[in-house]
């Protein structure tokens, strides 16, 4: 299981796609500091979805995104020329700055309106309200492998608004979303079991 902390270390270009059968091979170009140590068979989180390095070729770093991730993610849509959200993953020990994540992607949210204050941007995000037994204010949540806090959740509405800071625009693919865009969303693992658990309880015990 590999783990991200859910901090974004680079914003990074996309240098060449190439479409095979059921199968899309990437490359992204990495800043030397997130070079040291990779291997390949290492993982890595692009835009919140989990990838192994395939190939290394200096700083440009071969993925394989699978039809699955193709048709779940972001990652289908992905140009030449765009820049993705990359975190290494954290090794035992690291420091978790925003919450544990595994970059295994639950849907995809889209954004559907933006506020500007003085000092950030709120986007208000909608999901399938399947997934809003998950996602409550003040809860975490993974947006393109941000970990960031939920406020304003509605059930009913499958609705969610999340603020972000003038870094978080500034280091993250954030800072050029438009509304109707989509960004990959990864439930907080630990939210997750915990509300499957509560629910197993009641049905049980209303059988």
């Amino acid at each position: 299981m590999h783990m991200y902390t859910g901090i974004i270390q680079a914003l990074c270009p996309v240098v060449e796609l190439t479409d095979k059968k059921e199968l899309k091979s990437f490359i992204v170009e990495l800043p030397e500091n997130l070079l040291g140590g990779l291997k390949i068979g290492a993982s890595v989180s692009i835009d919140g979805t989990c990838f192994t390095v395939v190939k290394i070729d200096g700083a440009r770093i071969s993925f394989d995104a699978m039809s699955e991730t193709l048709t779940t993610t972001t990652i289908g849509t992905l140009k030449k020329g765009d820049h993705v959200n990359i975190e290494r993953s954290a090794k035992m020990g690291d420091e978790i700055g925003g919450h544990p994540m595994s970059g295994h992607v639950a849907t995809m949210a889209e954004i559907i309106d933006m506020q500007e204050s003085e000092n950030n941007r709120s986007m208000k995000f909608k999901v399938h309200p399947n997934w809003m037994r998950f996602i409550f204010s003040k809860g975490f949540i993974g947006l393109d492998g941000c970990s960031l806090t939920v406020v304003d959740a509605d059930k009913e509405a499958g609705t969610f608004v999340v603020h972000f800071i003038p870094e978080t625009l500034r280091v993250t693919r954030f800072g050029t979303k438009q509304v109707g865009d989509k960004v990959n969303l990864e439930i907080d693992p630990q939210t997750q079991v915990i509300v499957e658990t509560v629910e197993r309880v009641i049905s049980e015990s209303n059988n």
